[in-house]
């Protein structure tokens, strides 16, 4: 059992006077809180101490770390925060344990001594932030009471002086929380601007498509990406072998044929049977011709030619060289470089509702800092797997100026009507929870 030091009034005075040039000395509030607890043990014989600040325990008697979890803590808060309810705790006094609830003076007898003085921390403005749980076995007498109500000023000053400012729990109160709290939640039916972000490209506007005219090896490109080409320009050419062997076949086998047809048709004036062969033969050299005329027509195919003016827009001739095409495979597409439109892939789970004229705003990836403004002009119905291979919806946007390079990617800034702020904040959060539960 710990009990006050006894001894004469010089010796006790001398300590008294040590024990607030000790709490004076301090540098940080930590070493403060340090000595608030544990110096004026020997002074006062108190079994253990706990520094309450804004309702919250900083500092027990003989511990280093403060534990918020621990029993003692625990009950200790509690009991100033009923206390504090019932305005017992603005004076330094001593506690009496049947202002507790029951089960808070059950915890009593088995956490603390039995013996409480309660040592207030006030402020400038006469307002409680904080104080003492001073607890032992021995009673309070009178002339200790008034030596703690002295030492309860210089805490409160040196406290003050370390950390001017209040806790927030006490600069708000009650008042002012609730009002905050009123504030933000008329905040959410603040009317926002919804906007979603999305991947984009610039593409041509009304560019013509090169497909593959035939089924082949592609045998050399003669463009570059974005070259300038003119009508009737060579793009690229097919390897022609095998077609040309097949139309000097194919003339050969007409020739044949015609003169098959001759020779029956000059024995038909004397031979009977030669004369009923003509019509076969005559029909045999229309269809050699015809073959021929296709032969003819895919080597000419060979060679694809540019339709229009405009630039070359395909990725990497090396992906195409010598490599096996079929009958429309997309190759390229010739683009005036002066139209162009911007693709937007609206990913599934981003989608807002968008209706044409909707604002959007592309950032590029190569000059973030420049936005260039366009207007929606059509959204898919249908999500469509992206190269990415997730569900993404198309969209289309017309640029309201001097459109970008052909061919550049960014980040498209997409604009939908307004909604309550809250909406736009959980509108993810929402449909996350009706996915996965349903409601």
């Amino acid at each position: 059992m710990n009990a006050p030091v006894s001894g004469g009034a010089e010796q006790v005075f001398a300590r008294f006077l040590d024990l607030e040039r000790q709490t004076r000395a301090a540098q940080t509030p930590a070493q403060l809180a340090y000595s608030l607890v544990n110096d004026g043990q020997a002074l006062f014989g108190f079994r253990h101490a706990a520094l309450l600040i804004a309702g919250k325990v900083q500092a027990v008697t003989g511990v280093s770390t403060v534990e918020p979890n621990s029993p003692f803590v625990a009950f200790v808060e509690q009991a100033v925060a009923q206390l504090f309810k019932g305005e017992q705790l603005q004076q330094a006094r001593v506690v009496a344990a049947d202002v507790l609830s029951e089960s808070l003076q059950d915890e009593w007898q088995s956490l603390s001594a039995a013996q409480v003085f309660w040592l207030p921390l006030i402020d400038r403005q006469g307002e409680v932030f904080g104080g003492l749980w001073l607890a032992r076995d021995v009673a309070w007498n009178p002339a200790e009471q008034v030596l703690l109500a002295q030492l309860g000023d210089t805490y409160s000053h040196a406290w003050q002086a370390l950390q001017p400012r209040k806790p927030w729990r006490l600069r708000w109160t009650r008042k002012r929380q609730a009002l905050l709290v009123a504030l933000l939640l008329l905040g959410l039916f603040i009317p926002v601007r919804q906007s979603v972000l999305a991947p984009a490209e610039v593409v041509p506007l009304g560019g013509r498509v090169v497909a593959a005219p035939l089924d082949g090896v592609i045998a050399e490109f003669l463009v570059k990406p974005n070259q300038t080409v003119k009508a009737g320009d060579l793009l690229l050419r097919f390897e022609s072998t095998t077609l040309k062997a097949q139309a000097d076949v194919a003339e050969r086998a007409l020739g044949v044929a015609e003169a098959e047809l001759k020779a029956n048709s000059q024995r038909s004036f004397a031979d009977a049977e030669s004369s009923s062969k003509l019509d076969l033969l005559a029909a045999r050299v229309e269809q050699k011709r015809a073959e021929r005329d296709y032969a003819r027509e895919l080597l000419k195919r060979s060679e694809v030619r540019a339709e229009r003016d405009g630039i070359a827009v395909f990725a990497d001739a090396e992906r195409w060289t010598g490599k096996p095409v079929q009958t429309g495979e997309r190759l390229m597409e010739i683009a005036d470089p002066t139209q162009a439109q911007l693709r937007i892939e609206l990913a599934v789970g981003d989608a807002i509702s968008l209706e044409p004229g909707a604002e959007v705003a592309l950032f590029l990836d190569s000059d973030p800092l420049q936005r260039h403004l366009a207007r929606l002009e059509r959204s898919a119905y249908e999500a469509q797997p992206t190269a990415g291979g997730q569900l993404a919806y198309r969209l289309d946007a017309n640029f309201d100026a001097p459109p970008p390079r052909i061919g550049l990617r960014g980040t498209a800034k997409i604009f939908g009507d307004r909604a309550p702020l809250a909406l736009y904040l959980l509108r993810r959060p929402l449909a996350g929870l009706r996915q996965s539960v349903g409601l």
